[in-house]
């Protein structure tokens, strides 16, 4: 298989780890060389292999030696020996010890096994093409608003949304929606192959507060699930976008504000397999020559999905509750301040950096942010359109000692300076669009 092209980001960098090391042709399974069949003097193995040559005149005719000369899968015992004898004279030292050759690399332990003889047929994406694209975890908070954007951009047909759960009928008319297990790599791969796809939105996650209660599920989705996805995407020459996120800090990180590039020791699952995504990522491409891309979410706020399980999500709940009953308890500190994003900034944000020419990137994750706020603040803002709105805080001490873990502020002065990212709304903005959205909601429930 042709090895990818290099990208001018790609080249190395000062204290760079993978710098030293050269961009390899994407080798998805192999097995290491065996040892030598023959060993000893030049002459003697010259002579073995005349004998050999000999015996493969006599026993086959021309086409069959040259069906084993082209390396059919099935190669034959006494081929093979011929082959190692040629290999091992021309790389054996002088001395006619035998020298084992390094074995190809391994990806993993996985089961699956793709063979030596397979022809892949991928073709490199330029920014003029048009798009095919697949968004795994699809049904989750992100993924139906992303799947919707995309659409207005690329056409219903291009955008292929896909989980393991069954979609409401709204969003299964609205577009193509296909069953996808990220746990599964042949699923996985039959759907890129089969739909031709060339943009990969990888959105299948266990957030933070759900993952702390079951680890090993998150542990299996999060870091697993990458793996495949890396695999297929580096396999078929896929620009990859996998969302990071606040979450991928700890405690002994900057936060106030965040860096790109500081420390990063988070305290729970979701942030651990966060920084693997980033790290991996980031090895594929400079390893292997994967276009993938990073942005870390602050907390994302949207109007028409439900909350998902993370810490941040009483941003969301807020105003379900505020409208419903006008009422709401808060499981944060009034004074918890986390970096907050409202979701078409989100949407608009990924598209911008999937889009931005990879000369402009000089790195591959990058932070991004529109605003930072407490549950005080945004209840102060809460109040001026619904005066009698109340909030009560009953603390769950999880999630507050993740929210204690997280930056406060996020720099994203990199986004903003490489591919010119700009956030549209603030908090006023915010709220107004969001009691906006579930006014209407609850007015038109009341009517009907």
């Amino acid at each position: 298989m042709r090895p990818h092209a290099p990208s001018p980001e790609g080249q190395a960098r000062p204290g760079d780890p993978c710098a030293a090391q050269p961009r390899v042709p994407w080798v998805p399974s192999s097995r290491p060389a065996e040892p030598g069949l023959l060993q000893g003097p030049l002459h003697l193995k010259l002579r073995a292999l005349g004998v050999c040559f000999v015996f493969l005149g006599f026993f086959f005719p021309p086409s069959g030696f040259r069906i084993i000369a082209k390396g059919v899968c099935r190669e034959m015992p006494l081929a093979r020996m011929l082959r190692q004898v040629a290999g091992q004279m021309l790389g054996s030292p002088a001395c006619g010890c035998w020298m084992p050759a390094p074995p190809l690399r391994f990806l993993g332990t996985s089961p699956r096994q793709i063979p030596a003889d397979a022809s892949f047929h991928s073709a490199s994406f330029s920014g003029t093409d048009q798009p095919r694209v697949l968004i795994t975890g699809g049904l989750g908070q992100l993924g139906v608003g992303l799947a919707n954007f995309l659409r207005k951009r690329f056409g219903k047909d291009s955008v292929i949304l896909s989980d393991i759960r069954k979609p409401p009928d709204h969003i299964f008319h609205s577009g193509p929606f296909i069953y996808s297990d990220i746990l599964d790599y042949k699923n996985l791969r039959e759907i890129v192959v089969n739909n031709r796809i060339t943009w990969l939105f990888h959105y299948s996650a266990l957030l933070s507060a759900v993952g702390e209660a079951n680890v090993s599920l998150a542990r299996a989705v999060n870091i697993t699930g990458l793996h495949n996805v890396l695999d297929v995407a580096a396999e078929h020459n896929l620009r990859l976008f996998v969302p990071s996120t606040i979450g991928a800090f700890g405690p002994s990180s900057p936060r106030n504000p965040t860096p790109d590039l500081c420390v990063q020791r988070p305290r729970t699952i979701y942030g651990v397999s966060k920084v693997h995504a980033e790290l991996m990522g980031e090895y594929y491409h400079y390893r292997y020559g994967l276009d993938f891309r990073c942005l870390r979410y602050p907390g994302i706020i949207s109007a028409d999905s439900q909350p998902g399980g993370g810490t941040t999500d009483y941003a969301v709940q807020i105003f379900h509750d505020a409208i419903k009953s006008g009422k709401f308890e808060c499981n944060l500190k009034p004074s918890t301040r986390l970096p907050m994003m409202y979701i078409d900034d989100c949407l608009r944000a990924t598209l911008e950096v999937m889009e931005a020419p990879a000369e402009s990137l000089s790195m591959r994750t990058y932070n991004v942010n529109a605003m930072s706020f407490t549950p005080e603040d945004l209840t102060q803002e809460v109040l001026k359109h619904i005066p009698e709105f109340q909030i009560t805080y009953n603390v769950d001490s999880v999630r507050q000692a993740i929210a204690d873990s997280w930056p406060m502020n996020f720099d994203d002065s990199n986004a903003r300076k490489d591919w010119g990212w700009k956030h549209d709304f603030d908090l006023p903005e915010l709220v107004t669009t969001m009691l906006n959205f579930y006014g209407s909601d609850t007015r038109i429930a009341q009517a009907n």
